[in-house]
């Protein structure tokens, strides 16, 4: 095969939970612009429509649906109306996530349960009914979008949130006990950790910190609007076919340094 078919990914369904702004909105249009027909799902239904219908300007079927990945009625209930509408389900992309900024020794329990409840029961939910249709089918990709901040620990002033570190460690093992437990079912599970990008969840941080947090960086810079973009399209295709249960950081080098 040549390498070029290994990355299309015509014919192909894929669901981006968040994937109606921020971060999600950048894999799902990569996923789009390589030939899948892709399924938003977030909250805000009225931003995952308005998504879909621009992606569709690139010739693929797009959905935009509502969708509380905590609730497992409703993340049953997009899973059935993708897999009824266009056909299959073969890429799902865990990307939701919630954050909460506190000193650990005054977080309020509520919003540790908040956070922990969205970024790893929310992907569970997620995969285990995406996972339940592609078993079915013989396979699939499954990919959560962890952080770096799953991977070491963070200064306070910087990053003062030990829910979403901690729920994002949990989604990191969640993706290799996954893979092993369902590459029998030739269902690739692999995370991306991205690093330092503009998002809804990190504006306020890279505002202030911006310039220092780039310093840190090796090269130079936070992340920006494609970066993220081959890495899922990447673990998406076929090129990907014999990675599982792999954690790939995308930092510009910061958790190397």
């Amino acid at each position: 095969m040549h390498a070029k078919e290994l990355f299309d990914l015509s014919g192909k369904v894929a669901i981006v939970t968040g994937g109606g702004s921020g971060l999600g909105r950048q894999m799902a249009q990569a996923l789009a612009e390589m030939g899948a027909d892709v399924v938003l799902c977030a909250r805000n239904a009225e931003r995952c429509a308005q998504t879909a219908a621009e992606l569709s300007a690139l010739g693929v079927r797009a959905l935009g649906l509502r969708c509380d990945v905590t609730n497992a009625d409703d993340v049953r209930a997009m899973v059935e109306r993708a897999k009824s509408e266009l056909g299959r389900i073969d890429i799902l992309v865990n990307n939701a996530g919630r954050a909460w900024g506190a000193p650990a020794a005054t977080m309020p329990v509520v919003e540790w349960r908040r956070v922990l409840d969205v970024n790893l029961t929310g992907a569970f939910l997620c995969a285990q009914a995406a996972g339940n249709v592609m078993i079915a089918q013989g396979g699939g990709k499954i990919i959560n979008i962890a952080s770096v901040a799953g991977l070491r620990g963070a200064m306070p002033e910087v990053l003062d949130s030990i829910a979403y570190n901690a729920s994002k460690g949990g989604l990191i093992n969640f993706t290799r006990d996954l893979a092993v437990k369902w590459g029998r079912h030739k269902i690739n599970v692999n995370a991306i950790a991205p690093g330092w990008f503009p998002s809804k969840m990190s504006s306020a941080i890279v505002e202030r910190w911006g310039d220092r947090l780039a310093r840190t960086i090796p090269l130079g810079r936070i992340g920006g609007d494609e970066d993220l973009k081959g890495t899922v399209v990447y673990l998406a295709s076929r090129a990907s076919d014999y990675i599982t249960g792999q954690v790939l950081a995308v930092d510009g080098g910061h958790t190397a340094a």
